[in-house]
C-alpha cells in the first residue's frame, strides 16, 4: 500500500499556499500603520480611510464562496497560482497610484487575489493532512497569517520610515509574483499526484454532482453553516477592526503613544490571536467538540472588549494584557473551519470552507467603515497635523458596535448542533 506523505512534505506543499495568506494578512493590516501617510497624501477623513481599507474586504469576502467552488472543481494549485498573480498586480497598482480612485482599485484587485489563499489552504489540508489534525492545522494557518499581520506593524513602520511606503509595496509586489511561479511549479492538489496515499475521505475525490451554484445552495441548506458564519464573523470582526485599522489611531490619540508603539501593541494582539488559534484547534480536537470552544471564546472576548472600550485610561501594562487575552480567546474562530467541514458533504468541503471564511471577513468588512462613520459623526472638529482627532466619547461610540456584534454572535452559536469532530452528513 502506498504510504501517506511525510509531515514535512505535507507542510511544504501546504506552506506555499500559506505564504500567500501571509502576504494577504500583511495587506489587511497595513493601513493601520499607513494611517497618517494615506490620510495626508489623499486628504482622507476617518470614513474615507475606513472605506479605503475595507475595499480589500469587499473583494476578499466576495471571493470566498467562488474560491470554495473553484477548488472543489479545479483544485487548489490552479486557484492559488492565479490568485497570487492577481495579488501581485493589485499591489503594484496600489504602490504606483496617484489618486484615491486608483489606490482604492489597487486594494480591490489585491483583495480578490489574496482572497483565494485561506480556502485553498484548507482544501490542501483536507488532502495532505490527517483529519484528526485538521483543526490544529487550521490554527497554524491563522498563525501563519498573523506573521504577515505582525510584519505590517513595527517592521512596516520602520521600512516606511526608511524608504517610503510606495517602495515597500513595490517590493511586496515582486515577492508575490515570485510566489505565484513557485506555487505553479511545486504545489499538487493531492498526494496521489506524487505517488502517495491521500488523507482525504473517499467522497472528497469525487467531483461535486451539483452545479457550481447548486453546490453553494446545498451547503447553505445546513443550519450549522449559517450559525458558524455569524458567530465566527462576530468574533473575528473586532480583531480585524481594531488590529487592522482603528487600534493604532485610538492608542495614539487616547493613550498618547507614538505610532510605532501603538503598532507594536496591535501587533501583540495579532500575535496572541496567532497563538490562540492552534491552541483552540488542539483543544477542540482533543475534547472532540466544536461548539463549546467557539461559544466560550466569544463570551470571554466580549467581556474583555468591554473593559477596553468602557474603562478609560487603563495602565498600559494592564491594557496590553487585556489585548493579549482578547487575542488568545478570539483564536477559537479557527475551530469554525473544522465545524463547517464536518457540517457539509465531503465533496463540498471547499465550498463550506469558503462560506466559513466569508463569515470571518464579513465582520471586518462591515466594522471598519461603519466605525469610521460613527467616529466622523461624533467628531468635534479637532485636527492635528492634518489628521482628525476624536475624543473618548467618539471612540466608545464607534467601538460599541464591536461589542454588540460579538455578544449576538456568541448567543447564536448556542443554537448550533455539535459535530463531535465527525461528519454530520455523508
Amino acid at each position: 500500500m502506498q504510504p501517506h506523505p511525510s509531515l514535512l512534505l505535507a507542510l511544504g506543499v501546504w506552506g506555499l499556499g500559506a505564504a500567500l495568506y501571509v502576504i494577504g494578512f500583511f495587506h489587511r493590516v497595513a493601513p493601520a500603520v499607513l494611517t497618517n501617510e494615506l490620510m495626508t497624501e489623499f486628504s482622507l477623513g476617518a470614513a474615507a480611510l475606513g472605506n479605503l481599507s475595507a475595499l480589500y474586504f469587499y473583494t476578499y469576502v466576495g471571493m470566498q464562496v467562488p474560491t470554495g467552488v473553484l477548488v472543489d472543481h479545479y483544485g487548489a494549485r490552479r486557484v492559488l497560482t492565479i490568485g497570487a498573480a492577481v495579488a501581485a498586480a493589485g499591489t503594484l497598482l496600489f504602490a504606483l497610484s496617484s489618486s484615491y480612485a486608483l489606490v482604492g482599485l489597487g486594494r480591490l484587485v489585491l483583495g480578490a487575489g489574496v482572497g483565494v489563499a485561506f480556502v485553498a489552504m484548507l482544501k490542501l489540508a483536507n488532502h495532505w493532512v490527517h483529519p484528526a489534525r485538521f483543526a490544529t492545522v487550521s490554527g497554524l494557518a491563522l498563525a501563519c497569517g498573523v506573521v504577515g499581520g505582525v510584519s505590517a506593524g513595527l517592521p512596516l513602520r520602520m521600512a516606511v520610515d526608511a524608504i517610503g511606503w510606495r517602495q515597500v509595496m513595490l517590493f511586496i509586489a515582486l515577492a508575490t509574483a515570485l510566489l505565484a511561479l513557485a506555487i505553479g511549479m511545486l504545489v499538487r492538489d493531492d498526494p496521489q499526484q506524487r505517488g502517495l496515499r491521500s488523507h482525504a475521505p473517499d467522497g472528497a475525490h469525487q467531483l461535486p454532482t451539483h452545479s457550481m451554484l447548486g453546490g453553494i445552495g446545498a451547503v447553505l441548506g445546513y443550519r450549522n453553516i449559517w450559525l458558524g458564519f455569524l458567530a465566527c464573523g462576530a468574533i473575528t470582526g473586532p480583531v480585524l477592526a481594531f488590529g487592522g485599522l482603528w487600534g493604532v489611531p485610538y492608542l495614539v490619540q487616547q493613550y498618547g503613544l507614538r505610532t510605532a508603539e501603538a503598532a507594536l501593541m496591535t501587533s501583540a494582539l495579532l500575535v496572541a490571536w496567532a497563538v490562540g488559534g492552534p491552541l483552540a484547534g488542539l483543544w477542540s480536537d482533543r475534547i472532540r467538540q466544536r461548539k463549546l470552544p467557539i461559544v466560550l471564546g466569544g463570551a470571554i472576548a466580549s467581556l474583555l472588549w468591554a473593559v477596553v472600550i468602557f474603562v478609560p485610561a487603563l495602565p498600559l501594562p494592564l491594557l496590553c494584557g487585556v489585548l493579549l487575552a482578547i487575542g488568545l480567546a478570539s483564536g477559537v474562530v479557527v475551530v469554525g473551519f473544522a465545524f463547517a467541514k464536518e457540517s457539509a458533504p465531503a465533496m463540498l468541503a471547499g465550498t463550506a470552507g469558503g462560506i466559513a471564511n466569508m463569515g470571518n471577513m464579513f465582520g471586518g468588512l462591515v466594522m471598519q467603515p461603519v466605525i469610521g462613520l460613527l467616529l466622523d459623526h461624533a467628531w468635534q472638529g479637532a485636527i492635528q497635523d492634518g489628521v482628525r482627532r476624536y475624543d473618548s466619547t467618539a471612540w466608545q461610540t464607534g467601538f460599541s458596535l464591536m461589542l454588540v456584534w460579538i455578544v449576538l454572535g456568541s448567543l447564536l452559536m448556542c443554537a448550533a448542533r455539535e459535530t463531535h469532530c465527525r461528519p454530520l452528513v455523508d
